[in-house]
């Protein structure tokens, strides 16, 4: 009987370890955007939730390194290999980026953890332009190319721009621009006809009434806040396949990976760290301010959507010719 029960309690010892994981050392939040952008904010929106709810006891220490469009921070991540103190703040940029260029790290060197929220896609015009809907839009482009602004070239805005030209038989000029801070600003002063910039990313333009969103690419409308622009809100735009573009979905997911051969103990560590930082009303709020859809990816599911876009996006740029040799 002593055996028996010597032999129970050594079985369950491995996975009362497992459980046991906790981070030795500091913590750094690597962000591959640089200071005030989207992932800047969104990884130091993480942090102050997990310092404010004490989710660990450890500094977390953050750190931009956001070159060759964030590029930098991926090929660092690679470089800590097996350290499970560093976490990698991104987009769908981790898993696009070695597609149109040649670079040090491929996406399978990072240990995907979670994506936390959706950034969604917006269509936007200057605020006197004379369409009034995205059909005007389209009937516009189809008489003559105009010219649509995003930010980096072969990246998901020109991608986007790309399978609107394609799915609606029009044509379209794509210009990059640093950012989609200077995207929206090139947009405001009626230098280019339109842009599909995220929501925030044209908010301070809208309130000004210098740019007017036409349609959304999403499944459902945005969710209710406070009004934006009179008495127009987020909610008010339509979806852009209800307005003659059929692509029902385009999101950017914000999202966190680890070195590649960590421990699983801390990728499931930092799975439930997220996931808890999910559920707080801080969190909440902030994708409210962001105009963000929290959605919370994990596991195999995360894994899904990372393979089913990376097919939908090869398609499109093995038709452009942008894929890198």
């Amino acid at each position: 009987m002593l055996k028996t029960l010597t032999l129970a309690l050594a079985a369950l010892l491995p996975a009362a370890a497992a459980q046991a994981w906790e981070p030795q050392k500091p913590i750094e939040f690597v962000v591959t955007s640089g200071p005030g952008g989207g992932t800047d904010s969104f990884a130091r929106a993480v942090q102050a939730i997990i310092v404010k709810h004490k989710l660990v006891d450890r500094p977390i220490i953050v750190s931009n390194k956001g070159g060759g469009s964030g590029a930098e921070g991926f090929v660092y991540g690679k470089g800590a290999a097996g350290d499970p103190h560093k976490l990698v703040f991104g987009t769908n940029n981790e898993y696009l980026l070695p597609f149109v260029a040649n670079l040090p790290y491929a996406p399978e060197d990072l240990t995907p953890v979670a994506a936390m929220a959706m950034d969604q896609f917006v269509l936007w015009v200057n605020g006197e332009a004379p369409y009034k809907s995205a059909a005007e839009l389209l009937a516009a482009a189809k008489e003559k190319p105009l010219k649509f602004g995003g930010s980096q070239s072969k990246d998901v805005d020109q991608t986007l721009v790309t399978m609107v030209g394609e799915a609606t038989g029009t044509r379209f000029t794509y210009i990059p621009f640093k950012s989609g801070n200077e995207a929206a600003v090139q947009l405001a002063g009626g230098h280019i006809a339109g842009n599909t910039n995220n929501p925030n990313e044209n908010r301070g333009q809208w309130q000004a009434g210098m740019v007017r969103p036409l349609c959304v690419f999403a499944t459902q409308r945005l969710p209710a806040g406070p009004k934006v622009f009179g008495d127009l809100g987020w909610a008010d735009i339509p979806l852009c396949r209800d307005e003659g573009i059929p692509i029902d979905s385009y999101q950017m997911p914000r999202a966190v990976w680890l070195p590649g051969g960590v421990p699983a103990e801390a990728t499931a560590f930092y799975t439930d760290l997220l996931r808890k930082v999910s559920e707080t009303p801080e969190w909440q709020d902030y994708l409210a301010k962001s105009s963000q859809s929290g959605r919370f990816l994990t596991g195999e599911e995360w894994q899904a959507y990372i393979r089913a876009e990376q097919d939908r996006v090869r398609a499109v740029y093995q038709k452009q010719g942008w894929l890198a040799g």
